[in-house]
């Protein structure tokens, strides 16, 4: 196996204006894991992570954080569920930096599981004191000045699921959907219409169903965003980018509409 390589790549800074700020971190390691983006919001002296990954991560993250931030300063990590490249490094969070862990509900007494018992035994209290546990209905999080705001986004894939809006930059950060793998070139979407053949299969395999992506999309409708932002490959930007992706999802079969016996057969 080959070790990993940590690198310095700067991030790209998606916002910043009146003291709010929001980056994307991409690409930090090379190795065999599979390519996922971090991101960071800091409003005023409060700063928060996104997803922020598991060892793969870590030291280059670390890394491109120290640059500007004072870790133990961190406020909030946001795990948007409980896949090992959003949330398998928080022992590594919660030994060196004094952060609450906002997450599912549903997932909330199962990551105490990816803490080590030297990180048990050396932490002040429980584990369990540091995470923030999200009902599945979301909740909005008193952030700097502003907030962030928790949206369900349940089976989409994971069956306990949040995405973060940030009414500021008015970026939703959504998580595995929108998602795409294999694109090249410069992290924003310019044309869509070639870029379904990254996301398409992906999502057929790993959303749950139409009817949860139409229910997705009437929510996110009602929101004002400017931006999807991914954990995985492009973002989309602009009204006009973000109805493609939003009208493309919603007509989508996937998950459970694409099951049948012939999928459930004993191995000969």
């Amino acid at each position: 196996m080959k070790a990993a390589q940590v690198f310095t790549v700067r991030p790209t800074e998606l916002f910043n204006e009146n003291q709010h700020r929001c980056l994307l971190f991409s690409d930090l390691v090379e190795g065999e894991g599979v390519q996922s983006n971090q991101f960071l919001i800091a409003d005023g002296d409060d700063f928060a992570l996104i997803d922020p990954g598991g060892d793969l991560t870590y030291n280059a993250l670390t890394i491109e954080l120290a640059r500007d931030y004072d870790l133990k300063a961190l406020r909030y990590i946001f795990a948007s569920h409980q896949d090992p490249d959003i949330i398998s490094s928080l022992d590594k969070w919660l030994l060196h930096t004094q952060c609450s862990v906002i997450t599912p509900r549903l997932w909330a007494r199962f990551l105490p599981h990816l803490a080590s018992e030297y990180v048990n035994k050396t932490l002040a209290g429980a584990v369990f004191d540091r995470i923030i546990a999200v009902p599945d209905e979301g909740m909005r999080v008193p952030f700097g000045a502003t907030e962030i705001i928790c949206l369900p986004a349940h089976f989409l894939h994971s069956v306990g699921n949040i995405q973060f809006y940030d009414p500021v930059s008015k970026i939703l950060f959504s998580g595995d959907i929108g998602a795409s793998m294999g694109a090249d070139g410069e992290l924003e979407v310019s044309d869509f219409e070639q870029h379904i053949q990254n996301m398409a299969g992906f999502h057929r395999r790993y959303m749950g169903s139409q009817k949860i992506t139409r229910l997705w999309v009437e929510m996110v409708r009602q929101l004002d965003v400017e931006m999807i932002v991914p954990q995985h490959g492009k973002y989309f930007k602009g009204k006009t980018m973000i109805k493609a992706f939003l009208d493309w999802v919603s007509q989508l079969k996937c998950g459970i509409d694409l099951m049948s016996a012939a999928n459930f057969r004993i191995p000969r």
